[in-house]
C-alpha cells in the first residue's frame, strides 16, 4: 500500500485500524481495517486522523471516556473491567484474584475484538453515572419496611417476615494441607475489608487468631462493627472448626440498618503488614488461598463465598426522599427526615 494516493501521488494517507463498524465480507468477517477505523476524517495534507466525538488514537481505534469521568474515575478497557452481583461492584467470583482474598481483574478471551479498545469509566467511591459526575447517596431500610430483630426471628427458624432474607457470606480457612486448618493461636493475624454500597473500601483493626470457636466469633464481629461510620452496624459472626475437613468456617450475617440487601464480598488481607504498616498485622503464613481450575478443587481451599444473597430492601435515601446528585444528600419526602430518611417524624 503506497502512502500517497491521489492522481499525482501528493496526499498523505492516514493511520488504519479495525473498523469500528462495516460490512461483513464473503466469508462472514467483519472489522475489516479501515483508514481512521471508520471514526474519523483524514486530513491529505499531514496524514493524520480528524476523530470523531467519543474517539481518539492516532487511527481513532480507542474510544474516549465520557468527560474524561470527570475527574472523578479512571478511563479503563473493556479487557480491564469484571462484573459484580451488586451496583458498583467489579467481582466475578470464579477466579483466584477475585475469591474474596485478594483484588484483581477477568481476562476476556481474546475474541472479545474490543476489548482493548472499548472503555468505560470506573468511577471513585460515591461517584457514579457513565461520566462519573453524579454523586451518590447514602442507601438505607424502607423504615415502613424494616427487618425484625435478628435474635427474635432467628430463634423462629426465619429469615425475616415473608420471604426477605439477611445477607450471609462464609469465610473458610484451610492451612497448606488443604485438610486440617492450623494457624498460630494469639500470635497469627489478619484484617478484614469491607466495601460499601458506595464503594467505599475499609480496613479493620488487626483480628488475632483464636482456636477458641466463641472468643475468635466475638473478635471478627467486634472489628467488623468498628468501622469507621458505622458503615457495617451490626453483623452476627459464628465460628466453627470442628469439622477438619472444612477447614474454618467463619460465617458473617449482616443485620444492621446500614447492610441490609446484597453486600460486597469482604475481603481477608493475610499478608504480613510490619512496622509503619496499617493496619499492623502478622498475617497467616499457612494460608492455601483459592486457586481454582487446575490448582485443585474449590471446596477444599479458602475462600469467601456468598451463602445467602441478602434480598432485603435497600434504597438510595430509604426510597422515603430523593437523591440530590450534585451534592449527595438525601431531600427527604414530609414526615422523614436522616441522613437515609430512615427516621419518621410525623404521621402524614
Amino acid at each position: 500500500m503506497h502512502g500517497n494516493p491521489g492522481g499525482d501521488c501528493s496526499d498523505r494517507m492516514c493511520p488504519f485500524e479495525r473498523g469500528w463498524a462495516d460490512s461483513p465480507n464473503s466469508a462472514g468477517d467483519t472489522h475489516s481495517y479501515l483508514e481512521c477505523a471508520g471514526k474519523g476524517i483524514c486530513d491529505r495534507t499531514s496524514g493524520q486522523c480528524k476523530c470523531y466525538e467519543g474517539f481518539e488514537g492516532k487511527g481513532c481505534g480507542r474510544q474516549r471516556c465520557p468527560a474524561d469521568c470527570s475527574g472523578f474515575g479512571k478511563c479503563e478497557y473493556v479487557r480491564d473491567l469484571t462484573y459484580g452481583f451488586v451496583y458498583n461492584t467489579y467481582y466475578d467470583g470464579t477466579t483466584a484474584a477475585k475469591s474474596g482474598f485478594g483484588t484483581g481483574a477477568v481476562t476476556l478471551p481474546n475474541h472479545h475484538w474490543d476489548a482493548d479498545r472499548a472503555r468505560a469509566c470506573v468511577c471513585d467511591p460515591d461517584r457514579s453515572g457513565i461520566d462519573c459526575s453524579l454523586r451518590m447517596c447514602p442507601y438505607g431500610n424502607d423504615i415502613m419496611d424494616v427487618m425484625p430483630n435478628f435474635d427474635e426471628f432467628s430463634s423462629l427458624g426465619m429469615a425475616g417476615h415473608g420471604n426477605e432474607l439477611a445477607h450471609v457470606q462464609k469465610i473458610q480457612f484451610f492451612d497448606s494441607a488443604l485438610t486440617v486448618s492450623n494457624f498460630v493461636s494469639g500470635t497469627d493475624s489478619f484484617a478484614l475489608r469491607f466495601t460499601s454500597k458506595l464503594n467505599e473500601t475499609y480496613v479493620t483493626q488487626p483480628i488475632v487468631w483464636d482456636s477458641v470457636d466463641a472468643d475468635f466469633a466475638v473478635d471478627i464481629e467486634t472489628a467488623l462493627e468498628g468501622l469507621p461510620n458505622q458503615v457495617v452496624n451490626d453483623v452476627v459472626v459464628t465460628v466453627t472448626s470442628a469439622d477438619g475437613a472444612s477447614g474454618v468456617e467463619v460465617f458473617v450475617t449482616f443485620v444492621g440498618t446500614s447492610v441490609q440487601g446484597a453486600q460486597h464480598r469482604l475481603e481477608v488481607v493475610a499478608g504480613a503488614c510490619g512496622e509503619g504498616c496499617t493496619p499492623r498485622t502478622t498475617g497467616l503464613s499457612n494460608l492455601a488461598t483459592f486457586v481454582g481450575g487446575t490448582g485443585g478443587p474449590a471446596s477444599t481451599l479458602s475462600s469467601v463465598t456468598v451463602e445467602v444473597a441478602g434480598n432485603f430492601n435497600s434504597y438510595e435515601c430509604g426510597r422515603r426522599g430523593k437523591c440530590n446528585y450534585e451534592t449527595g444528600l438525601c431531600a427527604c419526602f414530609e414526615g422523614y427526615t436522616g441522613d437515609t430518611c430512615t427516621t419518621i417524624t410525623a404521621l402524614v
